[in-house]
């Protein structure tokens, strides 16, 4: 067996991200492939030779001032803070710290390392010109996974880069990328990774195509989906209390939506084509805003103002509480413009859920016929959809079955399969 490292740099993030996720599932199938799994954060935590000061500012990071990249480039460029030849920490967590606000930051793993201030100096010293950073690692490191585009390696390693798309390139109009950067950098990648992973046919023939990657240099392992081993603890009745006393609403008697409320979701067109349906059952929205995040909830704040409460609007939820909202929805709603993957959507299907998903990017692989497939720029054919869906209970009945069927083909045993393939051929 190997020793496998894998970044830290979403898992770090206070906000879950959908590749905070796959960070998590793969050190945990990593894991149950019997290798020893490493983790590698960036904290910007104060060096210092107590092991308990140095917990402590692991779990109570200093935050960087409010231009941390552009402090973080001027430190590069003076020399005072080199990104080469980085020499991360071992953190002993001895338990002295209760972690648990920071416990699903803390994935399955043997050890945890942790460079001060790591990925902001990488990406600082890309940005100048000084190239990747490379990272000596204090113990045995056989593989490195990086789990997002970052200009950094391990030396005296294989160095694997899982890109998950390239939504900045294909639907430049809905991300805040540098696309030059973006592009430039993702192109360095493809050139010196050992291999690169992604996570749909889709993303795959992308990355040939806009990056010239060569087919036998590139992998798709798809993705799975490890729910906590109480996310099915409460019963049906329970779940439709929790969502009746705490949400107003009804068991199997709302549409729902989860992710950020950003372009590339397509909140617009699914609140329009809801409103156009006519249809009574109430849409439960829950997602952090982030950019143009106004513009996509207009049409949510113009129907509260005329008095109509048919939208409820949640900023977040706990992954307990959105799993129950998942369980207790009529359908699950995923009309994204493009995706690389698109994990709510498989997260519907494996509690058996139906899903009205987009007809675009990856989502056809993942839902498959197991969901109602629509064109995410046409409205009128969402509003059919939802209308669809409404009135036939037998059809999200059918697709409730059909997609638990599709979902096992994303299992957390058939993506363990995969990545043990792939391991297995990058460190013979």
């Amino acid at each position: 067996m190997a020793d496998i490292l894998v970044d830290g740099y979403n898992l770090a993030m206070t906000k879950g991200t959908g590749i905070a996720t796959y960070a998590r599932n793969l050190c945990e199938e990593v894991g149950g492939l019997g290798h020893d799994v490493s983790v590698l954060y960036g904290q910007r935590i104060a060096e210092d030779d107590d092991p308990l000061l140095r917990e402590i500012a692991f779990f109570d990071p200093v935050e960087l001032p409010k231009g941390k990249f552009r402090n973080a480039m001027r430190a590069v460029k003076s020399g005072a803070r080199s990104p080469f030849d980085q020499t991360p920490r071992e953190m002993d967590l001895s338990g002295k710290v209760v972690p648990h606000n920071f416990a699903g930051r803390l994935p399955s793993c043997k050890r945890i390392y942790n460079g001060e201030d790591l990925f902001h100096r990488a990406n600082a010293g890309y940005a100048v010109g000084r190239g990747f950073s490379r990272v000596h690692m204090p113990g045995p490191v056989d593989l490195a996974h990086w789990t997002y585009p970052l200009p950094i390696e391990v030396k005296n390693a294989v160095n694997v880069y899982t890109c998950h798309d390239l939504v900045p390139l294909r639907l430049p109009y809905t991300t805040l990328d540098n696309k030059r950067a973006y592009l430039k950098l993702v192109k360095q990648i493809a050139q010196r990774a050992d291999h690169i992973v992604t996570v749909s046919e889709c993303s795959k023939r992308d990355i040939i195509d806009l990056l010239g990657v060569a087919e036998n240099k590139i992998t798709n392992t798809y993705q799975s989906v490890a729910l906590p081993d109480d996310a099915m603890k409460f019963s049906d009745e329970e779940v439709a209390r929790i969502v009746e006393g705490g949400f107003g609403v009804g068991y199997r008697d709302y549409y729902l939506f989860w992710g950020s409320i950003e372009p590339k979701k397509n909140i617009h067109r699914m609140v329009e084509g809801y409103l156009a349906s006519g249809v009574e059952t109430p849409l439960v929205i829950v997602g952090a805003q982030a950019w143009k995040s106004e513009e996509e909830l207009r049409l949510v704040t113009d129907s509260a103002a005329q008095g109509k409460r048919r939208i409820i609007q949640l900023s977040y939820c706990p992954q307990a509480t959105l799993i129950n909202l998942i369980r207790g929805a009529k359908a699950a709603l995923f009309p994204s413009l493009y995706e690389g993957f698109g994990l709510p959507a498989l997260e519907a299907m494996t509690l058996g859920t139906p899903v009205i998903g987009s007809n675009t990017g990856s989502l056809p692989e993942v839902i498959g016929d197991a969901g109602l497939q629509v064109d995410p720029y046409d409205s009128k054919a969402i509003a059919h959809a939802f209308s669809q869906m409404d009135g036939d209970s037998r059809l999200r009945q059918e697709l409730s079955v059909k997609g638990a069927a599709q979902a096992e083909r994303f299992s957390p045993a058939a993506y363990r399969g995969r990545l043990e393939d792939l391991y297995r051929r990058l460190l013979s």
